[in-house]
């Protein structure tokens, strides 16, 4: 098994157990493992089908309560935010938005953990759901974070973990079937992408059951530890995945002539290229730092400007060092 399998492997068995143990978050464990080495559109697909699949193991596997008068608020918050965020997911810059978020999460998360008492937020009522459950709508549809925005909010609203764990699990199926619906409808699950859906649903299956029998132990303080912990390394992982494509440099747009020289062999800005295999390497044997920008993957040295432009042809999934 390459590398990289191996990388798509343990993250997904990871964020299986997390999400096991605390009924959300596989997206971002995953996230944070999938970063070094998979195209973060693949990455992101994977992401939300792994969440789904973790969620259906939960639905067989375990008792699962239904709550309909705490539920609905949400579901109908996340039927507006999903197709917001997968229309939008094209034209948004997602890694400015998950700058944001993250920074947040980072901040405030420590700061409830570090406090005696948590803040109970009593105001709002079903309103307020309803724009926890669009927020976490839109960000499932942007990237699959669907249970980030709703755990918070149920946690400062102080349920105890039985209830915020029956409406986060039951938002997240709902959010996430949605979510996969949507990126099969718009052409985001491509040829690349799904043999490789069978590789995650297998190395989450076992992770996800143990993580589920750990959670029955869990004291309702320890579960509220867990949960802001998890959010806090949510941000983490946003910023571990933003902030590197956001330092490098603005997007190269490239023209319809640029495309037609493609095609031909003809040079046009700078050297143009089929895209290899395995990527090419600097003189002094350093990577280069790859972007996948507008359908195209820009390689750029550490130190210097664009030095070539590949053109793919058959867009690999997983990068190969």
């Amino acid at each position: 098994m390459t590398p990289e399998l191996w990388l798509l492997v343990v993250g997904a068995a990871v964020a299986g157990f997390v999400q096991g143990l605390s009924g959300f978050a596989f997206s971002m464990v995953a996230m944070s493992f999938w970063v070094w080495g998979i195209d973060p559109r693949v990455a992101a697909v994977l992401a939300v089908f792994g969440s789904l699949t973790g969620q259906l193991i939960a639905v067989f596997t375990s008792r699962r309560g239904f709550r309909w008068p705490a539920l609905w608020p949400f579901l109908a918050g996340g039927a507006v935010g999903v197709p917001i965020g997968v229309a939008v997911l094209p034209h948004l810059n997602a890694d400015l938005f998950k700058l944001i978020l993250g920074s947040v999460l980072v901040v405030w998360c420590p700061a409830m953990l570090l406090s005696t008492k948590l803040p109970n937020v009593t105001r709002g009522g079903r309103l307020a759901d309803g724009v926890a459950g669009a927020a976490g709508g839109f960000m499932g549809g942007i990237g699959g974070f669907t249970g980030v925005v709703p755990t918070l909010w149920c946690t400062l609203r102080g349920m105890e973990k039985d209830r915020q764990r029956t409406i986060v699990q039951n938002f997240n199926l709902a959010a996430l079937s949605f979510t996969m619906l949507g990126y099969v409808a718009t052409g985001a699950v491509t040829r690349d992408v799904w043999p490789l859906l069978p590789v995650v649903a297998v190395a989450l299956l076992v992770p996800v059951l143990l993580g589920a029998r750990l959670y029955v132990g869990l004291s309702e303080a320890a579960f509220r530890k867990l949960v802001l912990s998890l959010l806090a390394l949510s941000g983490v992982a946003m910023l571990v995945a933003a902030v590197p494509r956001l330092l490098n440099q603005p997007p190269v747009k490239i023209s319809v002539a640029s495309f037609m020289s493609a095609s031909t062999g003809a040079p046009s800005m700078g050297r143009v290229k089929a895209m290899p295999t395995r990527p090419a390497e600097s003189v002094s044997g350093k990577p280069i730092a790859k972007a996948f920008i507008c359908g195209a993957m820009r390689e750029t040295k550490p130190s210097t400007m664009l030095t070539n432009i590949s053109m793919p042809i058959m867009g690999n999934a997983i990068h190969r060092p």
